[in-house]
């Protein structure tokens, strides 16, 4: 999904004008911040003064901070977050699919959602993806081809230079359209719903840190250098989808290539989402449970879930957005500071606490903007 947000970094640049530029770098600041006490709220000191892992899940987490009030609370509150935003994520891919194979052969008389069911039978191998190792692979190249997107957009915006003017930013924005443009930025960050995962996968967790600094610091590097030059090119003509102000016969290319793209993508939410249910049910203590016929079922179920979710679900990019304001700050802002607070309060510092507090605060004021202008285009289209 991130890739989706990445093509419309440009539009909320237009918006938002060279605010915009400072908000790519504090996003990316944030949510590595963020990143990075979630994975600390994992972590406890021993007798000895050493830091071991004595949770493995968000959903630990929450249960952590939530005992006193009921053992398995916070855990459940979190699995609903966690499943109903990988479960959208999903949706949102089959969506786009469809979208892109239509505007991609227009002259083939097939309906969008004709073309999202054909999107979806290339989607059938996933109910037979069992480890996280498969999803990296596939992830791998997600990337590659998220590359080559950005290579292309980019060599073409080169060529025009000759027409880039800074007089093209805004000085001054309008509220509305800075909140929108703030929403994509950040949410073109997101990533803590995997990350105890993949901390737990790696084979030195101690590098973990080190990791989320550098992709964060080279996504900032990328998104700011592409953001700039896709709005210098095009300017007020700037596009909600960047892809759309290329010329037509570049246009096919990078729309085939973001088909490739929302492909791969779509294993690892669905991956994630299938996990968390099937961990739960699994917890139970009949040997049934375990079985590797109902791990199969829950996938299937979940597979088709999404297509008959993405087939009928009307105005669909706006409750997504509802979905997002809720699900994704929380994930990505609230919680994470939450329970940093909750679990380390007597041994954080004075500014360590203020960072966590303002952290909360900057994710709920995202997260109200977003529910507030969700919820007046969803009066203005059903109105």
């Amino acid at each position: 999904l991130q890739g989706v947000f990445v093509l419309g970094l440009p539009y909320a640049l237009l918006h938002s004008g060279y605010s915009g530029l400072l908000l790519i770098v504090l996003a990316a600041a944030f949510c590595c911040y963020t990143g990075k006490i979630l994975i600390a709220c994992l972590y406890e000191e021993n007798e000895d003064g050493q830091l071991v892992r004595v949770r493995d899940t968000y959903e630990d987490i929450a249960n952590a901070c939530c005992k006193e009030l009921s053992p398995k609370l916070g855990g459940i509150i979190v699995n609903v977050t966690q499943v109903v935003e990988l479960i959208m994520t999903c949706i949102l891919y089959l969506v786009i699919s469809g979208n892109l194979l239509s505007h991609s052969f227009p002259y083939v008389p097939v309906t969008e959602k004709t073309w999202s069911v054909i999107a979806f039978v290339t989607l059938l191998p996933c109910v037979f993806i069992r480890t996280l190792k498969v999803v990296s692979k596939l992830s791998q190249l997600c990337t590659l081809v998220h590359f080559v997107i950005i290579l292309v957009v980019m060599t073409y915006c080169l060529t025009q230079i000759h027409q880039w003017s800074w007089a093209k930013f805004r000085l001054s924005i309008e509220l509305e359209d800075f909140l929108v443009s703030v929403g994509v930025i950040i949410f073109s960050y997101t990533s803590q719903i995997f990350l105890p995962t993949l901390e737990g996968n790696m084979k030195n967790p101690g590098e973990f840190r080190r990791m989320l600094n550098w992709t964060h610091f080279f996504a900032c590097v990328l998104k700011t250098t592409f953001a700039l030059t896709a709005f210098l090119t095009w300017g007020e003509e700037t596009k909600e989808v960047i892809t759309d102000n290329l010329p037509s016969f570049l246009e096919m290319l990078v729309n085939l290539c973001l088909l490739t793209k929302a492909l791969l993508s779509y294993p690892l939410p669905f991956f994630a989402a299938t996990e968390i249910v099937y961990s739960c049910i699994s917890k139970g203590n009949h040997s049934n449970y375990r079985s590797p016929l109902l791990a199969l079922s829950v996938r299937v179920s979940f597979l088709l879930l999404t297509l008959l979710m993405a087939m009928f679900t009307p105005h669909f990019a706006l409750l997504m957005g509802l979905s997002g304001s809720v699900t994704g700050a929380a994930m990505t802002f609230l919680l994470p500071s939450l329970f940093h607070l909750k679990l380390k309060w007597k041994k954080l510092s004075f500014l360590e606490k203020c960072a966590d507090i303002s952290v909360f605060i900057l994710g709920f004021l995202c997260s109200l903007a977003g529910i507030v202008f969700s919820i007046k285009g969803l009066l203005e289209v059903f109105g």
